[in-house]
Parts: C-alpha cells; structure tokens; sequence
C-alpha cells in the first residue's frame, strides 16, 4: 500500500541514516556575484536538515555547480554526483530551494524522481517534503519540473526577443575583433594602434595577391609576422595580444563582416549535434543568407563589401568540392586544369585523378551519370594533350602583353616590399616603445626598494633582448629582400621584358595553375562531339570564348580521327604501286598522324595494310615482283631462276649471308643484288650437290 505524507511522519530511522544532500545552485556567474541573497538562501538549507533530524556531520552540500545553467547535466558534475550517490544508496533526503534548482530539463528531473523513487529517497525544497514513491508527490513533482523547464523557456524568448529587437536597431554590444574598438562616443571605430590596422590590411591585400588562407599563412610565416588577437575572456575591457600566424586565425580576419562595416547578428547557432567533441557549447556557422541583422555601413571598415562578399566565396570555392561547382585552391598536382575542367557533356565540374603504374598521370572524370546510378563515368579525358595545347595557348595570349606583365610584375615586387618594411617599422618600433616604458618604470621606482627594483630591472632588460633580437632579424629580412633582386636584375629585366615561357618552366606546379586562373576562368572539354577528338572550350577572364579541336590518342585504329581517311590513302597509294616506306612519307607529309599521334613509318604502314587486307603493291593490275628489277637487282624468283634452284633455296641463302638482298619494308618484295662474278661460282655449287643428294636417296 502506497504511502502519503497526510499518513505520518514519511522519515524513518533508514533515511536518518543515511546522508542529506543540499544541492546548491545558480545559473550564471554574474547571478552569483550580483545576486548573493538568492546563494545565501539555498546554503540556509542545511538548517533545514538539521530540523529534519539529521546531524551536522551526515548533512552535506553540493555546489560545485554555481555559476552554471540546469538546462542540461552534461556539463554539471555536481548534478551527476548527485545522481550517483542516490544509485550507490548513500543519499537519504535531497534538499534544494525549488525544482528548478535541480534541474529545468524534464529527463534528467524525471531520472532524478526515479532513483529516488526505487532507493526511498526524500525530498524536500524550502516548503515541504516529498516522497517520490508516492503517486501525488511524485505527480506534484513532475508538475513541478513540467513548470521549471516551461519557466526557462519563457526566460529565454523573453531574453532573445529583447536582444533581436535591440539588434535590429544595431545596438546590441557585440564582442569585437582586434582590428576594430569602441569610440569614446559608443560608436565603433578603427584600433587606433597603428601596427594593428597595417596588420589587418596586410592580410586582405595578400589574400587578394595569394589567393588561399594557407598562402596567407605561409607568407605571414615567412616575413616572422604575427597577427593581432583579442581573447575575449575575464572582464572588459579585453587587451590585444599577438600571436602566431595560423590557418584559423587569418580565416577569423577574413570572414569577419564587422571588418567590412558591417553590423551583423546571428552568424552563428547552436549545433547540439557536434556535442561529442567536447565543447561546452558548440555552435555552427549560419549561411550569410540566412542572417538575422545584417546593416551595412554600420561603421569604418577595412574593406568593402562587394571586397568581402568575393573574398569569402572565393574561401568557399578554394574548399574544392566539385559536387557542389567549386574549384578548389590551387595544389601542388600535375594536373594544370585542376579545378577549372567543365564536361562538355552534361556541364559538371570534372573530377581529377591519378593513374598509370606511378599513380602520376592526371585523368579528368566526369561522374555525372556515375552518381546516377549508370555505373559508367560519363566521359574520362586524358590529361596531358589538353593541358599541352591550353599551355600553348595561354602562353600565346600572353605574348603581345608581354611588357605589361613585366611592369606588373615589378610594381608588385616594390609594392610587396614597401609593405612589408613598412610591417617591420610598426614591428621595431613597438619594441623601442615597450624598452622605453620599461625603462620609466625602472627610473620611477626608489633604488632603496630592491624587492621592485629587481623585478622592474629584469623585465627592462627582457625588453631589450626582445628589442635587439627583431632589430637582427629586420637585418636579416633586408639583407634576404636585397639578395632576392637587385636594382641591376631589375633595370635588365624592365628593358629586356621577362621570357615567359621560359619563366613558366621554372614555376612550381601549384604557382602555374594561379597563373593560369588569372587568365582562364574555366575550360569546357568534350571526347564525344567527334571519333577521336577533342573539342575544347577555353572561357577567358575577359569574357572571351574560344573553341579549339585537338587530335586524341587512341588504343585502336577504329577509335581515330583519321581512320577513314587513312586507310583511303594507303589504298590508293598501294594501287599505284608505292612501297610501305613511300606511303608513310606521302602521309606524314599531308600531315596524317597516326593513332597515337606520331608520324607514320613503313611498319605502320604494314600492319595497317594486313588488318585492312591490302595486297602487296601492283602496278596496272600485276603484283610488283618482276625477275629483275630497274636497278639491276633480282626479285626472289628472278634469283631462282638465273641460280636454278628454288625459291626456298634462294630465302635460306639470305638467311646464311651467301645471298646479300633488300627489302624496302617488311612485306614488300627483296631485291637481290646478284653479279657476274658471284653467279657462276653459285651455279657450279648447284650443279655439284644435286646429283650426291639423287644418290644419297
């Protein structure tokens, strides 16, 4: 029979002897510091314990969970202890203010009852006592945290209700970049430090130039630059520190809309999904459409928007999914049209792979029909050929602007270096200012007072290590920049111009494809329009377009370009008595090519002639193989018959060099070479052994 509080005392001596637990907690810090009434009352609970009947030394307190909100208990230890010492059976009253004080998430209030519930555990808040076992306590209890978790979520769209509306008007207090701070006014202006908005400026102008975050990283890294952070922990105000250029870093400057001036809100959201990882609150990026406030021209910035909007699509486009169109940055690969290669199919950005017995041939797949299920790619190009002519071509549309490029080229150079001079002069400077305010604080302290004298003297003197070592290394920045290209080289190289296509040969893979992206946004191939060729569509950064055939390579004859037309030439050429050797001269001179896309030679010639059931060359209908031939030599049976034996007889002698002959390719009748001096001597020999062969049989 189930037992109600209305019956009689519900506390027994198997509850007193076991342990009370006073669960103690608020939702925030600043609830803590501001609100200490609230803290005082849940501690005052352990009274309350006493005058249930428990002593001092069996009531204790949990409140490792101060400062932290009971949405959930993932992330509250003092909940989970809670929760454990219940299950081991230690617990046998639980004491909190209210229900909201142990939990707003009804699973794990519902977790908690049922613990209680099965190891006939109390529970008590600052009005009354509870017994989960018992139906209507354990139904006002359920009432109770239905009540708690509806509490919070009215809390909560009260709270976001009031900051989208304070938001919408741009004044909600956002945390802001290092580049950026707040104006004496309560506006927002640019970091009056000087080295910082060189800093930012830097890593937009070399992202423009470089193309890629990890560029950025890499030419940061190079020129021993770091980068300007704002961590925003403790209270405000919060203090710019440097650090180390790192991918996430120049990512954070470079998809930050308040550098654009821009007033955003509700670029990220919660992502309970990605709670695995182990962040207290992980969130994810919100896609910059779906933004709840975006004003624009909020504030100064150090770009445009227009700037921002193409910089951070160019990030997207630089992650290289060609599902979804992008390109991808461009790598160290072989294939020079990664990224940029269209079917001319079915339009999808073509996939790139490596074959071959190394794994480094480039093939370009389209897997349109793949993805659909066919089974089959719905074409697959070879790399090399086409790369070869869009290299030509490239090269060739460069050549007539081959003196601007070179003074391009050298403004960039001097453009580069005067700003990056002009990073170490902010760099030294800092240092001479850092030595400088070390060194007044040392002269502002009494020399008497030694315990502060020491310390001041220790930290002038790390600023003057710091000072001396970036003094050497802008020497040794100056002296590498000086080395890399003199005022000679670069007089030489604006009067001469630069050779480019011996410049191209010395560019690294991953340099020759940003080149190209300069001049080329995309290429469009197609093996289908035409047996054995390549139709190439070049779309030029202009907006020109170009179309382009290119001869492939094929495994079979049947697959070529030219088959017919070859095996018509090989036909008529081979009627009009031509050798195999004549026939590849007249078609490599016509410009036929054969399969692979080389010149013909009389072996081509003559397997083409036996898979096309060609006959040996004829003249006016008769085969080419007279007793004699124009030159004075003797064809096989011309031979035979002069030596008087058979032909057989003749191919076995030039097989044993007592015959000396010619062929003028494989297949084509031999031309003997037979004198007077040598045809009686091979006559007698004849004469000699025929008549022992008849008596030896």
């Amino acid at each position: 029979m189930l037992r109600s509080l209305s019956s009689g005392d519900p506390i027994n001596a198997v509850h007193r002897a076991k342990l009370a637990y006073v669960y103690v907690r608020q939702s925030s810090v600043g609830q803590i510091r501001y609100h200490q009434e609230s803290t005082a009352l849940q501690y005052r609970l352990v009274d309350r314990a006493l005058g249930l009947g428990w002593p001092r030394e069996r009531v204790e307190v949990i409140d490792d969970d101060l400062g932290k909100s009971g949405a959930e208990a993932q992330h509250r230890h003092g909940f989970q202890r809670l929760i454990a010492e219940v299950g081991l059976g230690h617990a046998g009253l639980v004491l909190s203010y209210d229900a909201s004080r142990l939990a707003r998430n009804n699973s794990d209030w519902h977790q908690l009852l049922q613990l209680c519930s099965m190891f006939s555990v109390l529970i008590a808040d600052s009005e009354r006592l509870y017994d989960p076992a018992v139906y209507h306590d354990r139904l006002l209890l359920g009432l109770s945290g239905i009540m708690s978790e509806a509490e919070l979520h009215q809390i909560r769209m009260r709270l976001h209700q009031g900051e989208r509306q304070k938001a919408a008007r741009g004044e909600l207090r956002m945390p802001l970049p290092a580049g950026l701070a707040q104006a004496a006014g309560g506006g927002i202006m640019l970091n009056p430090d000087a080295e910082v908005q060189e800093r930012i400026r830097l890593v937009f102008d070399s992202f423009c130039g470089l193309g890629s975050a990890k560029a950025v990283v890499r030419y940061l890294r190079k020129a021993d630059l770091a980068l300007p952070v704002r961590p925003l922990r403790g209270p405000a105000p919060h203090a710019v520190v440097w650090r180390d250029a790192n991918d996430a870093r120049v990512r954070t400057i470079l998809k930050n809309p308040a550098y654009a001036g821009a007033y955003v809100y509700g670029r990220r959201c919660a992502a309970p999904e990605r709670r695995s990882l182990g962040t207290a609150h992980p969130t994810k990026a919100v896609p910059r459409e779906q933004w709840e406030v975006c004003i624009k021209d909020a504030h100064p910035g150090y770009i445009g928007w227009e700037e921002y909007m193409t910089i951070n699509d160019r990030l997207a486009d630089n992650v290289g999914n060609f599902r979804v169109g992008h390109r991808g940055a461009p790598r160290r690969g072989r294939a020079l049209l990664q990224g940029i290669v269209i079917c001319g199919s079915c339009a999808r950005r073509m996939a790139l792979n490596y074959s071959g017995p190394e794994s480094d041939f480039p093939v370009y797949r389209c897997r349109g029909d793949r993805d659909l299920g066919a089974g089959e790619y719905c074409q697959e190009v070879r790399a090399p050929r086409v790369e070869a002519e869009v290299e030509r071509l490239f090269l060739a549309a460069l050549a007539p602007d081959q003196l601007a490029v070179t003074l391009a080229a050298l403004d960039e150079i001097n453009t580069d270096a005067h700003a990056l001079d002009r990073q170490w002069a902010l760099k030294r400077e800092r240092a001479t200012y850092e030595t400088e305010r070390a060194r007044r604080q040392y002269d502002a302290v009494e020399p008497e007072n030694r315990l502060v004298a020491r310390s001041l003297e220790s930290i002038w003197e790390d600023k003057l290590r710091d000072a001396e070592r970036i003094e050497q290394d802008y020497q040794r920045w100056k002296t590498e920049q000086a080395s890399t290209l003199s005022t000679e080289e670069r007089a030489r190289i604006a009067a001469f111009g630069i050779d480019l296509p011996r410049l191209w040969e010395t560019l690294g893979n991953a340099d020759r494809k940003a080149m190209l992206r300069l001049v080329i946004d995309e290429v469009i191939v197609d093996q289908r329009r035409a047996k054995g060729m390549v139709w190439i569509r070049i779309l030029w950064q202009t907006g020109a377009a170009t179309e382009h055939w290119l001869m492939r390579r094929t495994q079979s004859y049947a697959d070529a370009a030219q088959s017919e037309q070859i095996e018509k030439r090989v036909r008529e050429l081979n009627a009009q008595g031509c050798m195999d050797a004549q026939i590849a001269a007249v078609l490599n001179n016509e410009g036929l090519r054969n399969s692979r896309g080389g010149a013909f030679d009389n072996g081509t010639i003559h397997l083409l002639r036996k898979r096309w059931d060609i006959p040996t060359a004829k003249i006016n209908g008769v085969e080419c193989n007279p007793p004699r031939w124009p030159d004075g030599s003797y064809s096989i049976q011309g031979a035979a018959d002069m030596l008087g034996v058979t032909a057989q007889t003749v191919f076995k002698w030039l097989n044993k060099g007592r015959l000396h002959g010619r062929q003028l390719a494989k297949g084509q009748p031999w031309q003997i070479d037979l004198v007077d001096e040598e045809i009686g001597p091979l006559k007698a020999q004849v004469r000699r052994t025929t008549p022992s062969r008849r008596t030896a049989s």
